[in-house]
């Protein structure tokens, strides 16, 4: 069992999962406002990982390093050294893809984020303790439990004043569900970049699997369904896919440094400091800032800092 990386590179990086989350807060609230204006949830998603997906298909068609990488994946996976499930961890990212445009409205960016942010970070104890492939398992010190605990708890507190009495079960559910498989998804991504030496390439492989996904679920809502009348015209709806590039390959390349959990934490305070700057800054009708969300955003951040603090493996004396 390795030992968490103790060098004073681990800030950079985990600086990096932080912008992770301020990319992430950004897409839920273009996600959110695209499927509202749209009006369906469902296409919603498949548009906004179908165009990333594009994205990367042009890139990979100019841009020799990753057509090398996916010609190693494949080979990898023909000889059966990279196993072929790892590929999906797409289906992960095009879960919270559609838990953004159908519960995001619903709930607000915040109690959104709390529902995702719960499930990552319980996925990240987990997968970090048990290892993935060539990611050793990692001893879970004393500050990572502290750090992740007060987390929680940060989060809990900082949209405690937005709690409904009246949100339907399945609408926190998917959001939590879809923070599980984040944990999942950024280790399994990870092991794709190993096996393929690009993180383009993993990249690409994400949005593969998760359009596939999404394209199935897509068709069966339509059919009983329909379309929507028009597609909405402000060319910024249309930019999650191009932010879900972004994040996703910041997050191939930090994972292999931090570990899922801390590259968790990371992201869940950029989330938050992210999500309080939109209301800010681009406030949404009925969510006003609350003097909670502040100061659980302040207390997340020094939960962080705990995480990131070298300690003693738990049980070891």
């Amino acid at each position: 069992m390795s030992v968490p990386d103790r060098s004073p590179a681990l800030i950079v990086f985990v600086a990096g999962g932080v912008l992770v989350g301020v990319l992430t807060a950004t897409q839920s609230r273009v996600n959110s406002e695209f499927s509202q204006r749209l009006g369906d949830g469902y296409l919603a998603a498949i548009i906004s990982f179908g165009s990333g997906l594009v994205m990367l298909l042009v890139v990979l068609a100019v841009w020799a390093p990753g057509r090398t990488g996916a010609r190693r994946l494949i080979a990898a996976v023909r000889s059966g050294a990279t196993p072929w499930w790892y590929l999906g961890g797409g289906v992960a990212g095009g879960t919270f893809v559609l838990a953004q445009g159908l519960s995001a409205a619903a709930l607000g960016v915040a109690l959104f984020t709390i529902a995702v942010v719960s499930g990552q970070t319980a996925s990240g104890l987990v997968v970090d303790r048990l290892g993935l492939g060539t990611m050793a398992p990692t001893a879970i010190t004393v500050t990572r439990l502290a750090g992740s605990i007060l987390a929680l708890i940060a989060v809990g507190w900082a949209v405690s004043s937005q709690l409904r009495a009246d949100t339907a079960f399945w609408v926190v559910l998917l959001p939590l569900l879809a923070g599980i498989g984040l944990g999942w998804q950024q280790a399994a991504n990870g092991q794709v970049r190993v096996a393929a030496g690009s993180a383009m390439t993993a990249t690409l492989m994400n949005f593969v699997a998760g359009t596939l996904v999404l394209t199935v679920a897509a068709a069966v809502h339509l059919a009983f369904a329909g379309w929507p009348s028009s597609l909405p015209a402000a060319p910024w709806l249309y930019s999650g896919g191009l932010i879900g590039t972004l994040f996703i390959g910041l997050a191939i390349v930090v994972v292999k440094h931090t570990g899922v959990l801390l590259l968790g934490l990371g992201a869940v305070a950029g989330q938050l400091i992210a999500s309080l700057a939109l209301d800010v800054f681009a406030p949404v009708a009925g969510h006003p800032i609350a003097w909670t969300t502040v100061l659980g955003t302040a207390l997340t951040l020094v939960a962080v800092g705990i995480a990131t603090i070298p300690s003693r493996p738990i049980g070891r004396r």
